[in-house]
Parts: C-alpha cells; structure tokens; sequence
C-alpha cells in the first residue's frame, strides 16, 4: 500500500485532536508526550517538528479552540443588521453559551492553568486566546467607534485592554476552583460572578458607555462552568 502523505497542517490538527481526546479523558498532568505519539500514531520526531512541548500543544490548543469559537459567531459578526453595541451583546451572549456547552473541556483546561505552579502556562494561554479575539473585538469597537457610540481613539489598543481585563479575574477563578465541592463553592462561584459583572461595568466605561451597557455575565453562569465535569 502506497504511504500517504499528510499535510503538515493536516498532520499538526490530528495530533492535537489526539492531545485534547487525551487531555479531556485522562487529564493534562496523567498525559505524556509519549502518550500523545501512540494515540496518534507518529515518530517522536514528527511530534517535535511541531510542538516543542506538551504545553506549547495546549497553548496550540487553546488558540484552536478560540478560532472555532469565533468561526461559530461569523453570523454575529457579518450581521450588516446590527449596531455595535448589539453585536457585542450578541458576540458575548453566544460565547457564553458556548462555554456552557463546553464547560467540561473548558473546566478541565481551567483545572490545569490555575494551578498555582502553573501560573506561566496560565499566561501562554491566555496570550494565545488574546492573540485570536482582539482583531474581532477591535473590528467590533471600530464600528462602534465610527457610529459614534463608543468613545475611544484606537480601537485596537482598546480591544488589547479590554481583553487584558480577563486576566485579573485569575485570582477569583483559582479561588472558585479551590473551593470546588466544599461548602465554600457556592460563594466561591458567586464572588467569582461579581468580579465578572464589575469587569463589565469596567467595559462600559472604557467604551464611554452607561453603566450596564455591556451584558458581560449573566445569573447562574459561573456555577454553570465551575460545576462541570
């Protein structure tokens, strides 16, 4: 039988779909590397041509899955129908939702990145997602910007900043991971949707926005994600 030859575009999506098969069923500490080139089915040099470590596949993993996240949302962001402001609101509502049905592959990643000793990974990662969403937010901004409904004079730094806001939720994400099937998890969950509901308030502020403009979070959305398993 002739040797297929594979893409490297090809041959990299199938080795991180193995890693997150792998990640999700057994857990990113209890995977190797050697793990990953079983399931998959290459040279320990075939792997090495594309990843230079297990985390530097899970940041890969993560830009991944934010670039299928905003491919789920092209009608959100084509819509010629809606104003800035509703495309927003409409971007962050189905993201939400989004991260609802995927809570258990989120919660699993988030299990891995807020460990203490992880704290650099945790910055990789999020780098990574910023790298892919703030060219979406900024075109969002850009508009609301040239309506005239958001007061800002460069709405890609705005986008960087605002994006950059998900990082000092770190903390309370960690501290609701802790508290995880204890007595404390409800208030954990419930601090934890606080700070996310400030950081909206903190959005409609830096857009020159009435306090509430921005639909950051809704009820019951942290518990939804800190619950799943």
């Amino acid at each position: 039988m002739p040797r297929v030859v594979k893409s490297p575009e090809t041959r990299k999506g199938e080795l991180l779909d193995c890693a997150q098969a792998l990640f999700f069923a057994r857990g990113y500490e209890r995977t190797t590397v050697n793990d990953i080139i079983q399931q998959a089915g290459v040279s320990k040099g075939g792997f090495y041509h594309h990843f230079t470590s297990k985390e530097d596949m899970l940041e890969a993993l993560a830009a991944r899955m934010a670039m299928q996240a905003v491919a789920q949302v092209t009608d959100v962001l084509e819509d010629p129908g809606l104003d800035a402001l509703s495309r927003l609101n409409a971007f962050l509502a189905r993201s939400r939702q989004m991260k609802i049905e995927d809570a258990p592959k989120i919660r699993a990643m988030f299990d891995t990145a807020f460990r203490p000793e992880n704290i650099v990974l945790y910055h990789r990662l999020n780098a990574a997602v910023i790298g892919v969403m703030t060219p979406v937010l900024a075109r969002i901004i850009a508009q609301g910007r040239d309506e005239g409904r958001f007061n800002t004079p460069d709405a890609l730094m705005t986008a960087e900043i605002v994006l950059h806001l998900g990082a000092s939720t770190h903390d309370a994400v960690a501290r609701a991971i802790a508290a995880s099937g204890t007595a404390q998890a409800s208030a954990a969950a419930d601090a934890l949707e606080d700070r996310l509901r400030l950081q909206g308030i903190a959005i409609d502020r830096i857009l020159g926005l009435k306090d509430g403009s921005i639909a950051f979070v809704e009820p019951g959305f942290a518990r939804s994600i800190m619950a799943a398993r």
